[in-house]
């Protein structure tokens, strides 16, 4: 338990780490983390002597994760530019309304049949994009953006079946020539930060790798150890954070209309946590049965 609620409370206070990189924009802090988050994941491979996974890994694996590199890339250069730009609270939206993507995708891939409770759970997601959309002028899309790539994303791990620590070394490794051509681009024509503003600078940007890479060994610890279903409830802790720094740090706008479509959301969760815990115990009930009655 606390490995996992070190590993989301981690991960929901990154929106007070990304704006000490400043004045390096999100587009250099993301090529940073990918590259300082490869050099994390090949020390900690060395550090546990931990290298027979490499030969494990098929052309299908490494495509696969080539591809989630693709997506979480997107997703992490998303985030960045929400918190550096003042839009923690709609990125914290995006990971409130990721288990709805989740629902949506296994519909759509695995031909899933939804509950009655998951419809309605879906049905208030929708409402409050709705509501949402009216309150901004404009649909949500940084929320959107980060809900469908971190869903796609857990997709493609699904299929890859692979752990975080090797799957985040590979994932990095195929992102690793693009962030570096990125970097030296922004060097060359005078935008970049790295090595021009202090040696704390580039610590920072430097930790962005360490950053990345300790949540996940925290959470590796905890998924081991704990139910899923618990894993699942503390999921919930990184966005209400988010949705904290965002209010009370950042002081971002929360007019009327805004809190009725996060209200919807958070009305949605409860149904849908509250519908996933009795199909639970339906099922734990079905499996005590002996094997005639439950046949």
């Amino acid at each position: 338990m606390l490995y996992g609620i070190a590993a989301y409370g981690l991960w929901g206070l990154f929106p007070l780490y990304w704006p000490l990189l400043k004045p390096a924009g999100p587009v250099e802090i993301l090529a940073h983390r990918i590259m300082w988050s490869l050099a994390a994941a090949l020390v900690l491979c060395a550090a546990l002597r931990h290298w027979s996974w490499v030969r494990a890994l098929t052309r299908r694996r490494v495509l696969l994760l080539s591809v989630a590199a693709l997506v979480i890339s997107a997703n992490w250069g998303t985030y960045i530019y929400a918190v550096n730009t003042g839009q923690t609270i709609e990125a914290s939206l995006g990971y409130f309304i990721n288990p709805l993507i989740s629902i949506l995708l296994g519909v759509a891939v695995f031909r899933e049949r939804l509950r009655a409770g998951q419809w309605t759970a879906v049905g208030l997601g929708a409402a409050a994009v709705a509501v949402l959309t009216a309150d901004y002028g404009r649909l949500p899309w940084i929320a959107l953006v980060l809900a469908c790539s971190f869903g796609v994303y857990g997709l493609i791990k699904k299929y890859a079946n692979t752990p975080s620590v090797e799957s985040l070394a590979v994932e990095t490794a195929a992102m690793f020539a693009p962030a570096f051509v990125l970097a030296l681009v922004l060097e060359a024509d005078g935008s970049a930060a790295f090595g021009h503003h202090g040696l704390g600078n580039m610590v920072l940007l430097a930790g962005a790798g360490v950053v990345t890479a300790i949540p996940l060994l925290l959470f590796n610890a905890s998924a081991t150890r704990i139910p899923l279903s618990v894993v699942g409830m503390l999921q919930y802790l990184a966005p209400v954070l988010q949705f904290l720094i965002g209010l009370l740090v950042q002081h971002e706008d929360m007019p009327a209309s805004r809190w009725i479509g996060f209200l919807l959301v958070w009305a949605a969760l409860v149904v849908l946590t509250v519908d996933g815990m009795s199909a639970g115990r339906r099922t734990r009930r079905t499996l005590r049965r002996p094997a005639p009655e439950a046949a």
